[in-house]
């Protein structure tokens, strides 16, 4: 058995990047390699062969280790879908939803359950790559605690703490994490890495000795700046606030950011494309009456999330590109907010309640019965495509006769107006081949020429094993994989 678990001093340290990076260096070197996260919170999930839904970042590290996802790589799954209610995912399925006081105190009744996707992981690869959450620094949480040191102290497994150089206090958070700690947890980290250093890492030679000598780890390496981590798709919701500032002549697709907007990646496709500008539209901002496409997203929590886009003023701001005669485009819960109502009689996902949609389809969703997993090829607008689907509730009405997409199994799906200019579907993913992304271009007058995202990724992968293979002592890490214990 061999694993090792890359922890971080807090969230958005680079830790999924940086697993990704890990698998894929591995993966290169020969070595059979799974991805594993015990815990993941996040809206952004992909469905697995075996019928699953796991976190999209552990999807993401499957790829990058040239293997299927599995619900075992990510066996815990909370999907926030209120200020304090979080839908429970376990191996893939839905085991109903917790409030916040009552996951603290249950959590550790999963353990066994994690430990046992592990156990799987572990026998069928040569190498687990590990990946924690939030961080171990967060002691009010560690009783119970499943993600961090409660399962590497479990599983037996040896611990890399991941320390973020770029937004400063990178020597205070890793001593600072050390000196705050259970001694038995901080024994179980064996070293540092130091990540998203700019410039040259010489300059720091004196601060990587400091942190070795003041915490008795050994340092792992000194990663650089990967520009390449923004090729990546998109999980944690933090990266929605990083504006990009426009090149050249592009034409707009905007998108605007609901409260619990699920799913966002659907959209990094278009990031590919030299000839569009993708504006996610925080919320205070109104959408850019520029724009020539219009993509309301997936949702957790659709009515909650169309009860926001009116606060915002966001509907005005749908119906006026509507009447201008430019297009619109739902996915999944944005599909279901373009009809002329979504109920949820039994409280699925909030209060139980009726809300009326925009109006801008003649479909009316009912949220109920089992959650659809499915990953789905068929073709849209004349163009292959390929993705999947994560829904709850059926959308049914006059428009559905007219449907967007055509399944590989022959099923029709989605809906699109009698004008032609509202189009819905449930199908995730739906933009990501080039063919498919082009044929929705061409209707705006834009010529497609990005590549097919997946064929991206993975060149983004490749960049970032290299870089990995260059700054982090790779072998050290294998022979340290090599001492974890049968947990």
């Amino acid at each position: 058995m061999a694993a090792v678990m890359i922890q971080g001093t807090g969230s958005d340290v680079g830790k999924s990047v940086l697993v990704a990076g890990l698998c894929r260096a591995l993966a290169n070197r020969g070595l059979g390699v799974r991805p594993f996260k015990p815990q993941n919170m996040s809206n952004n999930a992909a469905v697995t062969e075996d019928g699953g839904e796991i976190g999209r970042a552990q999807a993401t590290q499957a790829l990058a280790a040239r293997v299927p996802p599995g619900v075992d790589m990510n066996p815990v799954l909370l999907k926030p879908q209120g200020d304090r209610t979080s839908q429970l995912v376990v191996r893939g399925q839905v085991r109903g939803l917790l409030a916040a006081a009552r996951w603290r105190e249950g959590r550790e009744g999963l353990l066994p359950e994690v430990l046992a996707s592990y156990r799987r992981l572990a026998a069928d690869s040569d190498i687990v790559v590990i990946e924690g959450a939030g961080s171990p620094a967060e002691i009010n949480l560690r009783a119970g605690d499943i993600a961090n040191m409660g399962f590497a102290r479990a599983a037996g497994v040896p611990v890399l703490l991941v320390g973020d150089i770029d937004r400063g206090g990178v020597i205070a958070s890793l001593v600072g994490t050390r000196a705050v700690i259970d001694p038995a947890d901080a024994a179980m980290i064996r070293g540092f890495l130091v990540n998203k250093f700019r410039g040259d890492p010489t300059l720091f030679a004196d601060g990587y000795q400091a942190i070795a000598e003041r915490t008795g780890w050994r340092g792992y390496g000194v990663v650089p700046w990967l520009a390449e981590a923004l090729r990546l798709p998109s999980e944690d919701a933090v990266v929605l606030q990083r504006a990009r500032a426009p090149v050249g002549e592009r034409v707009v697709i905007a998108c605007p950011i609901t409260r619990h907007i699920a799913n966002f990646d659907d959209l990094d496709p278009l990031r590919l494309e030299p000839g569009v500008e993708l504006a996610m539209v925080p919320p205070g901002r109104p959408i850019p009456r520029d724009a020539v496409l219009i993509v309301l997203p997936g949702s957790k929590a659709t009515i909650a999330d169309l009860a926001f886009l009116r606060e915002q003023g966001w509907d005005i701001d749908i119906l006026a590109h509507h009447r201008a005669g430019r297009p619109v485009l739902g996915l999944c819960g944005g599909y279901q907010m373009l009809g002329h109502s979504v109920a949820d009689p039994l409280g699925l996902e909030g209060p139980p309640g009726t809300a009326p949609g925009l109006g801008l389809l003649a479909v009316d969703t009912v949220l109920g019965g089992d959650k659809r997993l499915a990953q789905v090829t068929g073709t849209a607008l004349g163009a292959a495509f390929a993705g999947y689907e994560i829904h709850l509730g059926r959308t049914e009405g006059p428009d559905t006769a007219r449907p967007l997409t055509r399944l590989g199994d022959g099923r029709a799906e989605g809906a699109v107006s009698a004008d032609g200019l509202v189009s819905g579907s449930y199908v995730h993913g739906l933009l990501g081949l080039a063919a498919q992304r082009a044929a929705w271009l061409a209707r705006l007058g834009v010529a497609g020429t990005g590549p097919d995202h997946h064929a991206d990724v993975d060149a983004a992968l490749d960049a970032i094993a290299a870089t990995l293979e260059r700054h982090v002592d790779l072998d050290a890490l294998v022979d340290l994989a090599r001492t974890a214990k049968p947990g």
